[in-house]
């Protein structure tokens, strides 16, 4: 070990590898997206999970489902940014939207289908704003962390 100053720092450090950087970056988002889930759980009715592990198990699939949407909604902007004119602005918005509101239909509907009553998002709509709204915390939770951790260079 080699003395900086006060501090004992190791002779050489390892850089983490991209997998090392990608698996850090979900694990991560899926921790936030369990404490966020569990959260609303705790202090919402209109959110029920019936245990940890379930909740463990969504945030996985959510994590996933959240990831995929993101990289869907990218892939329908890059094709209509291939493209000039004003229609085709209007319309990569307009499918963005699009993508981002219908995929909270699918995630709803993959959550009934894997885990049937045991997480359950109640209210108008078939809880359709709760889930928005759960979903809206986690994308805020993940940017907040990840803006602290960009700070700390």
């Amino acid at each position: 070990m080699t003395a900086i100053g006060d501090k004992l720092m190791p002779a050489s450090v390892d850089f983490p590898s991209d997998k090392q950087r990608l698996f850090v970056r979900y694990f991560t988002g899926i921790l936030i997206d369990l404490v966020v889930l569990n959260l609303f759980d705790e202090f919402s009715d209109r959110v029920t999970i019936d245990s940890f592990s379930i909740s463990l198990l969504a945030a996985v699939l959510l994590q996933f489902l959240l990831k995929l949407t993101i990289a869907v909604e990218h892939q329908v902007g890059k094709y209509f940014r291939a493209r000039t004119g004003r229609t085709m602005v209007f319309l990569r918005f307009f499918f963005a939207w699009l993508v981002l509101f219908g995929s909270k239909f699918v995630i709803l509907e993959a959550l009934s289908m894997v885990f049937g009553d045991k997480v359950k998002f109640t209210g108008i709509f078939h809880g359709m704003p709760a889930l928005i709204l759960v979903v809206v915390a986690m994308l805020v939770a993940e940017e907040a962390v990840a803006r602290i951790y960009r700070q700390l260079k």
